[in-house]
């Protein structure tokens, strides 16, 4: 029997997008034929290779190409965003697929134009809410003719992904389209290490308690409170913001201006395979976005959440809807309301101080990523909205439940 196709699209390089490859592999694992087709800035790659099971098809772009993935360029970034929304475009369409899978907004119109002139399903997959984003909303032309497309776009799907529960309903009211089925962004299990890497990297001594960010370091993760926070941590306390992103430069400025920088330390991206025994030699993993930045932001359920859970760190977040009903009902973590430096710096530092809580903390968690927050138990959900999908022998998928269990963690708010 000849297995069925997919194509999937990400506009950017898929080999190092976790989210895109595991979902990619968890179908190549269940029998489909995967194809991704990708934005990829290493010349030294060939145009198409195979990774984890899964054929990938290279856009290739110069490497100085990638600073304009930053919206401060401007005119750059627009005319780098169309350039490679056309590229990935004509590889999508000379893809053969029964299944067009676009991963985020950027890739929707190439897998749609493929959907279309081949008579065959589409699938979008949102890793965010999409056209929300403050440097989206402010270009007003551009975000009223994004908006309309897409939901143009949307009501032509033949199913929807999304990563939190409470985006269910917030997509559908503002864009149409199927109800979206909640696959989260969990990493694949490993079992808990202990690990004192951060010190020995950054020379602290064996006492020192540490708070972990781990991610990118950009504008929506409002990194600068956490700098202003350090003024108001407990002696031997550090935080450490490990990742790379437009605003490292900004923020090893303001480290030094704010003369913190023996208790603020920034240190670069490490490769994901060696992760979890960067991120379990910290004491405490930091979720303090402002929720009021953007929609995207305040009903988020990143991929940092459960790394933290599966190094068992307790987590200390903001009052992010779907990170606080993970934190409250798996009692993993503690929530901060008073949005101010002096309030996460103490909040910090309280965490930090008690071991017991800690310790309670960790042993949830470890379980929660064990039982429920891997990618081991996560995949099924992709399996069966492909599965449905094929057989279509139960009507629409917008009319079937998207989740598994009735408790509050898996049904949308």
């Amino acid at each position: 029997m000849t297995p069925v196709r997919v194509c999937m699209c990400v506009l950017n390089p898929a080999i190092t997008d976790e989210r895109v490859m595991r979902e990619a592999s968890a179908l190549a694992e269940a029998g489909y034929d995967v194809t991704v087709v990708d934005i990829e800035h290493d010349s030294g790659r060939p145009r198409t290779e195979t990774a984890r099971g899964v054929k990938l098809r290279h856009a290739l772009l110069p490497d100085r190409w990638k600073r304009h993935y930053s919206p401060a360029r401007g005119a750059g970034w627009m005319a780098f965003k169309l350039l490679r929304m056309l590229y990935a475009t004509w590889l999508v369409v000379m893809t053969p697929a029964d299944i067009y899978h676009a991963h985020d907004i950027t890739a929707l119109p190439a897998c749609y134009l493929a959907a279309l002139a081949r008579r065959r399903k589409l699938v979008f997959d949102a890793h965010e809410l999409p056209l929300v984003q403050p440097h989206i909303v402010k270009r007003r032309l551009i975000h009223s003719i994004a908006g309309r497309l897409f939901r143009f776009l949307m009501r032509r799907c033949d199913a929807a992904i999304t990563v939190s529960p409470p985006l269910v309903d917030v997509m559908r009211k503002m864009y149409g389209g199927p109800q979206a089925w909640v696959i989260r962004n969990v990493p694949l299990y490993q079992a808990p290490v202990r690990s004192d890497r951060l010190r020995e990297r950054l020379n602290l001594p064996v006492g020192t308690r540490i708070a972990l960010y781990q991610g990118g370091i950009q504008a929506n993760r409002t990194l600068d409170i956490l700098v202003r926070a350090a003024h108001y941590l407990d002696p031997n306390t550090v935080i450490v913001m490990m990742g790379d992103g437009p605003q490292t430069a900004e923020l090893v400025s303001m480290i030094a201006a704010e003369d913190v920088s023996d208790r603020v330390k920034m240190l670069p991206a490490v490769p994901y395979r060696e992760l979890l025994s960067w991120t379990a030699s910290a004491d405490l993993g930091l979720l303090l976005f402002r929720p009021d930045y953007s929609l995207s932001i305040k009903y988020s359920l990143p991929n940092k959440l459960f790394e933290y859970l599966m190094a068992g760190l307790p987590v200390l977040t903001s009052e992010m809807d779907a990170i606080v009903d993970v934190v409250r009902t798996l009692e993993v973590g503690e929530v901060i309301r008073t949005w101010s430096p002096e309030a996460i710096g103490r909040g910090i530092s309280t965490a930090l101080s008690d071991a017991r809580w800690r310790e309670s903390r960790r042993d949830a968690a470890l379980v929660a990523a064990r039982d429920r927050y891997c990618w081991e138990v996560e995949k099924s959900r992709l399996v069966d909205l492909y599965k449905c999908m094929m057989n279509d022998k139960q009507g629409s998928l917008s009319e079937r439940h998207p989740f598994e269990a009735p408790d509050s963690l898996t049904r949308a708010h």
